[in-house]
């Protein structure tokens, strides 16, 4: 008898996995706030509870130059002083994407997250938003 191996979606579905890689790709061509999208990568990481992402994306922000304080504060960040104004629009807006909850009033939400970025960064931190989300998904699903 042959032990089996196990599969995995990078075995099973290379090409779609490689098509998602590739809309970072087109996301970088904007040149978004690296250390910011770090941190909304790993807030929604948080969110998601994907262990995996979490640690990735800590280690990356790190590896770019963020502080330890910062990022042991960020599941608290309401509560921090280390974030700008700028940074909490863009965490308030990848919660609110990320736990889709009907009671948030979105309008008003982007409203206020239009104040600290122009509509095409709004555009990518929507994008950028939607893919880890996606990641995450794709990830807890072969834990």
């Amino acid at each position: 008898m042959t032990a089996s191996h196990p599969r995995t979606l990078e075995t099973e579905i290379p090409d779609i996995l490689q098509a998602m890689s590739r809309v970072h790709g087109a996301i970088g061509r904007y040149g978004f706030d690296r250390m910011l999208e770090h941190l909304v990568f790993l807030r929604v990481s948080q969110i998601n509870e994907c262990s995996y992402c979490v640690k990735m994306h800590t280690e990356e922000a790190r590896a770019d130059g963020e502080t330890n304080d910062r990022l042991d504060r960020l599941i608290v960040w309401r509560h921090a002083e280390e974030f700008s104004d700028r940074e909490r629009a863009a965490f308030a807006w990848a919660e609110a994407l990320t736990e889709l909850d009907g009671r948030t009033d979105i309008a008003a939400l982007r409203e206020t997250v239009r104040a600290h970025f122009s509509e095409t960064e709004l555009g990518v931190l929507t994008s950028l938003v939607a893919m880890i989300n996606l990641w995450n998904r794709v990830q807890i699903s072969q834990d």
